[in-house]
């Protein structure tokens, strides 16, 4: 039986692209195989696409490091055929075939059973980028929300697009940092109350402390953005640094955490535990709209993968992009 997979190869470090027809004995080892339905565009596959930072070493190779679909067999206990699950992380489409295909074979310990209330495709309309959305907004939730609106930089983009909505959604008030003047109405429509030119944080901050301005902020973008951000945050608050388009540096100084009581959070989506990965499924499910989310997600087929894997390392994807395996 085969099926229909988007299959990476690499010649003299050049990593081509191309939808291919693939045998069922050609999938990884695992316990549970999946009828894949959806998949995403995150930043990372981008890299991945484009062979950027060697996250993958052997080819050939199918990315996706998300995806969403039913339980076609199963040896393990948890689940049965029919079940509708989610996969993120663990580095799948890295280091294990991942969601570029209509079929997946992977570990039970992955995969986590959706919510009743939601479909396959929500589940990758939010996809690692709204799952990790969720978790940052957790963990400032957990140490507390401080004086000022949350801050989510990177917003136009697919962990900021969700983060903006799911604090609006949580009733936080929220400011959204970006590059993109002409993304400012989308991104009221999330629930932003405050747009903020991205220029303003990306500059290297000219005081160890500046003025209390956010009582939160998810970051995606990393860099001389965060070392900006931790300066302005408000006594007690925290930051949840879940990304690094910016850049993976930090150069700060002590201050903000002496002085102010300022946290600085690690959200981890790839190997974060079953137990909060469920929660954070759950929430999801509690607080996002789906017709909101429908207006932030974009839908392309396999094909279209190659072209849009420079775009979105780029920042020219605005929202989120959902794959359809089948289409």
């Amino acid at each position: 039986m085969t099926f229909r997979a988007l299959m990476l190869n690499e010649q003299d470090r050049v990593v081509t692209a191309e939808v291919q027809s693939v045998e069922d004995s050609e999938l990884p080892q695992g316990n549970v195989t999946v009828a894949v339905e959806y998949s995403t565009l995150n930043y990372k596959d981008g890299m991945i696409l484009g062979g950027i930072g060697r996250l993958v070493r052997n080819y050939p190779h199918v990315g996706g490091i998300d995806f969403a679909g039913v339980v076609e067999s199963s040896d393990d206990s948890r689940f049965t055929a029919g079940d509708r699950v989610v996969l993120t992380g663990w580095r799948v489409g890295e280091t294990h075939w991942g969601g570029y295909a209509e079929r997946a074979r992977v570990n039970a310990d992955w995969l986590v059973r959706l919510p009743a209330g939601m479909s396959t495709f929500d589940a990758m309309a939010l996809g690692t980028a709204g799952f990790t959305s969720m978790l940052a907004v957790q963990a400032l939730e957990n140490h507390g929300i401080g004086a000022g609106p949350v801050l989510a930089t990177g917003a136009a983009g697919g962990v900021g697009s969700v983060a903006v909505h799911l604090l609006s959604a949580a009733s936080h008030a929220v400011a959204a940092s970006t590059g993109r003047p002409q993304t400012a109405d989308y991104l009221r429509s999330l629930g932003a109350s405050e747009i903020i030119d991205r220029a303003e944080l990306a500059e290297p901050p000219q005081r160890p402390l500046g003025s209390e301005r956010f009582g939160g902020c998810v970051d995606a973008v990393g860099g001389t953005t965060l070392a900006n951000v931790l300066t302005q945050m408000s006594y007690g608050s925290s930051v949840a640094a879940c990304g690094l388009a910016g850049g993976n540096g930090l150069d700060t100084t002590v201050i903000p955490f002496l002085l102010r009581g300022v946290n600085l959070l690690g959200i981890d989506s790839v190997m974060c535990p079953f137990a909060p990965r469920q929660a954070a499924w759950e929430r999801l499910d509690e607080l996002v709209d789906r017709d909101l989310l429908a207006s932030m997600t974009t839908t392309v087929g396999l094909g279209d993968l190659a072209a849009l894997g420079p775009k979105i390392l780029a920042g020219e994807v605005q929202g989120r992009t959902v794959v359809d395996v089948r289409g």
